[in-house]
């Protein structure tokens, strides 16, 4: 089709930046790295490069805690190297996909910070209120803190304070940032838990297993607003598109945000396909079964409207050790899996090391973990009287850091010659690019093949 979108003919490649490439051997990825690869990345056949957040963060929850949106991580590089990244990527024809993070900022943005005064025009910024209600939140426990005489909302971590979406002020700040990164040349943004954003109301939820009181934020009319908003007075600006992370959502609600008359997204992410082998929650684990898997596949597949496909991400087990046998039968599991992800109806998206079949990490104990979910999950699961050898089993199966293990370049690792920031997988010494690029029947050939 001649007005065939790049977003929709393309295919997307997930960079962690933490752990993709580091270039000046201090154990964290950068962008320096990430630039040094591009040709990897034009050599493997992928049209878009979707970044995890670079912002300028304390890091408390791995850059999804931003201090600045107009400044790059100093770990991560400065906003010139930023320049250069969009630039050079451009010139090779990649374009670059950047996360926007707008559910809550860090607790040292410089808004929250004068938000604690009482009396700051910053103060509805955020959502105080005189005494919390009985919401619980995405890494367990509590949502609300105190400061002051008062408590701020926050659905995820206490160093993340949700935005009050009811300000009109957020909506015309965040359209600065949107309009900010836009005019560098990127090529749109993949919107973090955007279906949360706007809570219609403060009151006491319906009790349940997980995530008491979402259903005053989950999928509310004023997000539809916002997001319609965002779409009409900055995106449509721009050669450009939205791809959205969208929390327990029906293929009902997804089309509610992707139909092109809606005018709100392009396309979101489902996690029905992912909620197939647990039971109420991912950290409670069930049998992995193929045909319930596909069920959700093919529901997805016809209802609908667009599609964004993936079997990995920075949030998820790796995708060979999740879905298929990472020991014996890797190789043929990891074609298999490409063979589905990317023979889809919709944009394929890949996580990095996904094309050498990367398989979940090999940690030993608690100490080697970095993800504050993980810890703040096993403290839980200590709690609720769980046995240490089965919580820790529970986490080994289901923490985020499976995913974000450094890249496996080569025998040695190839990511850093420092100290790496999180433990790479010993299996480097066989699970590595430069193995497969040299083997043509290896997994990455597979995926040049079928791209």
């Amino acid at each position: 089709m001649e007005n065939t979108k790049l977003w929709q003919k393309g295919i997307v490649y997930q960079i962690y930046p933490r752990s993709f490439m580091d270039s000046n051997n201090d154990g964290i990825g950068d962008i320096q790295g990430i630039i040094s690869k591009l040709d990897y990345l034009k050599d493997l056949g992928v049209d878009i490069i979707w970044l995890s957040p670079v912002y300028k963060s304390p890091n408390d929850d791995n850059g999804y805690d931003i201090s600045d949106y107009l400044d790059i991580n100093p770990e991560y590089g400065t906003m010139k190297d930023m320049d250069e990244l969009i630039e050079k990527a451009n010139q090779k024809g990649l374009r670059i996909l950047m996360d926007l993070v707008i559910n809550h900022t860090s607790d040292e943005h410089q808004w929250f910070i004068e938000s604690q005064n009482p009396n700051s025009v910053f103060r509805d910024y955020y959502i105080w209120r005189d005494k919390p209600n009985n919401w619980s939140g995405f890494f367990s426990g509590t949502t609300w803190e105190k400061k002051g005489e008062q408590y701020y909302l926050h659905l995820f971590s206490k160093k993340q304070p949700d935005l009050n979406w009811k300000n009109p002020k957020i909506i015309e700040e965040i359209q600065n940032i949107m309009h900010f990164w836009l005019k560098k040349g990127i090529y749109g943004f993949r919107c973090d838990v955007i279906n949360i954003i706007y809570k219609t109301s403060l009151e006491d939820g319906k009790r349940s297993l997980i995530l008491t009181g979402s259903e005053h934020y989950h999928s509310q009319e004023g997000c539809h607003k916002i997001l319609n908003v965002l779409r009409t007075e900055v995106m449509d600006k721009y050669d450009a598109f939205t791809v959205g992370e969208t929390v327990l959502v029906s293929t009902k609600q997804a089309n509610d945000l992707i139909l092109p008359e809606r005018k709100e997204l392009n396309m979101v992410f489902g996690f029905e396909h992912m909620e197939t082998d647990q039971i109420n929650n991912k950290w409670f684990k069930t049998k992995f079964r193929p045909n319930k898997f596909m069920k959700v596949i093919s529901k997805w597949q016809e209802e609908a409207y667009w599609n964004a496909n993936y079997l990995s991400n920075h949030d998820q087990p790796r995708s060979v050790s999740r879905f298929g046998d990472d020991g014996k039968y890797r190789v043929e599991s990891a074609k298999m899996l490409a063979t589905l992800n990317l023979t889809l109806k919709g944009t394929p998206y890949i996580f990095e090391g996904e094309e050498i079949g990367m398989t979940n990490g090999d940690f030993v104990s608690m100490d080697e973990y970095r993800d504050i979910e993980s810890h703040q999950i096993y403290a839980l699961l200590k709690k609720m009287m769980i046995p240490r050898r089965l919580r820790f089993k529970m986490i080994q199966k289901t923490s985020r850091d499976n995913a974000r293990t450094p890249m496996q370049w080569t025998a040695d690792g190839g990511f850093t010659k420092g100290d790496p920031w999180l433990k790479v997988n010993h299996n480097t010494k066989y699970i590595n690019v430069e193995n497969d690029m040299k083997d043509p029947k290896s997994i990455y050939r597979y995926y040049k093949e079928l791209i």
